[in-house]
């Protein structure tokens, strides 16, 4: 065992059978062993690729749209940058670089906030954003593996200032500044919680045990894949390696009652239906939407998932495979569909949203198709301009990230614009496919 995976399984000795909320946060964020404690998890050489990483066009479109609604807000002078969940900061290097093109709006840009946990993934994002470390200000020491990253100055963009939080309720704008957020893949690898219905419309908790408990397994048709297939060991398989199973509650628990309180858990679903429900995400939705709407900031939600509430979706992702989520904790990616329409109910009354429509429509929409022609005719190299097809087919296929990546726009809710390129905000609240 691990040093994590001993003390989940000494925590569940000692306590019982732990939450898959508690299980995730460990098993991701744990500082003996959380798996975004490590530094290299994006792209080919890490365990999962993100649309950022896969090509530049994805970052340079985002800034335009970023740009078309601040001339729609009538050119605010003074914006921030707030990003959730910055990964390696590729995705905030490439707005910024594109930004350059608008003088304008670059100017207004008075500095970036990302929200970051991770000591070492803010070191990568000091890095690519070109920060001088000898004029960055830093928790522990000043050696490389000590020094965590507060502030510093960007000196490859204009020597704007970037500062990291741990949570969003520490980043603090001022008030004439407009605040242009953005969560990517941010909301899927927060903790969910997950239940089944059974008899007599009571909902049954689904738990992490240690595997050679005599608790029953819960069964389980295993995670839902995005693209492709992978063989589950969750539930009762004998040939699974882990130390841990899933088990079904005995009773109502806590989390049941409080988290399913909303009649329309009870009317939708019926015995047999599970749930994944987050309300992490809808916490920090509705502190995004009161910080959008108080500031008259905007924002963009970009993650994979649906417009509806799923329940098994939980899984593992090791090198670019899905795998057994309860297989050697901290060692993966943990992760779960977002549910666009729990996000759109929490925001309900305190922020307008818009969408959520498919990456690839957006993409389109904004004009990724216009940006490769000119990219496929700045180079004579057929290797790279074969890439470049690639890439594009890759963030914009049904097949492959066009469809399974929604893309969500957050407005003020005193906001009279229809954002490009949304139609009107759908009804609010988690409903089924």
């Amino acid at each position: 065992l691990t040093p994590l995976a001993k003390h989940i399984r000494d925590t569940i000795l000692a306590t019982g059978p732990m939450s898959i909320a508690q299980y995730m946060q460990l098993a991701l964020t744990s500082p003996i062993g959380g798996y975004y404690t490590r530094g290299q998890v994006f792209g080919r050489s890490g365990d999962f690729v993100t649309s950022p990483e896969i090509s530049q066009m994805f970052g340079e479109v985002m800034a335009v749209w970023y740009v078309l609604h601040w001339e729609m807000m009538g050119r605010p002078p003074k914006t921030v940058f707030v990003e959730l969940g910055p990964g390696r900061g590729t995705l905030m290097d490439d707005i910024m670089r594109a930004a350059k093109r608008f003088g304008a709006f670059y100017k207004s840009i008075q500095g970036i906030h990302f929200v970051e946990k991770s000591p070492e993934l803010r070191k990568l994002q000091h890095d690519r954003l070109g920060c001088d470390w000898s004029t960055t200000a830093v928790v522990g020491d000043k050696s490389d593996a000590g020094r965590t990253p507060l502030s510093g100055v960007s000196q490859q963009h204009g020597g704007l200032r970037v500062g990291w939080y741990d949570v969003l309720e520490q980043v603090a704008v001022d008030k004439d500044c407009v605040p242009l957020v953005m969560a990517h893949e941010f909301f899927d690898a927060l903790p969910i919680y997950k239940f089944e219905k059974g008899e007599n419309n009571k909902w049954s908790e689904i738990l992490v045990d240690v595997a050679d408990s005599s608790a029953a397994p819960a069964q389980s048709a295993g995670p839902t894949p995005l693209r492709g297939s992978v063989g589950s060991k969750i539930g009762g398989d004998t040939t699974s390696t882990s130390h841990f199973k899933f088990v079904r509650a005995r009773g109502v628990t806590s989390n049941a009652a409080v988290v399913l309180r909303d009649q329309r858990f009870d009317s939708l679903f019926t015995k047999g239906n599970r749930v994944e429900v987050s309300p992490e995400s809808a916490r920090i939705m509705i502190q995004l939407a009161d910080w959008i709407s108080a500031n008259n900031g905007m924002g963009l939600v970009i993650d994979y998932g649906a417009d509806w509430t799923q329940g098994d979706t939980f899984r593992g992702i090791k090198g670019h495979r899905f795998v057994d989520p309860l297989d050697s904790p901290g060692s993966m990616d943990l992760t779960a569909d977002v549910d666009f329409s729990y996000l759109r109910f929490a925001a309900q009354g305190r922020a307008k949203c818009h969408g959520p429509i498919e990456q690839g429509s957006f993409l389109h929409s904004m004009g990724i198709q216009a940006r490769l022609q000119q990219l496929l005719q700045s180079t004579g190299d057929s290797k790279v301009q074969q890439d470049l097809v690639d890439c594009y087919k890759r963030l914009t296929d049904v097949h492959s990230m066009g469809r399974v990546y929604k893309v969500l726009a957050v407005l003020p809710n005193s906001s009279t614009l229809s954002p490009i390129p949304f139609a009107q905000p759908p009804a609010n609240g988690p409903h089924k496919q």
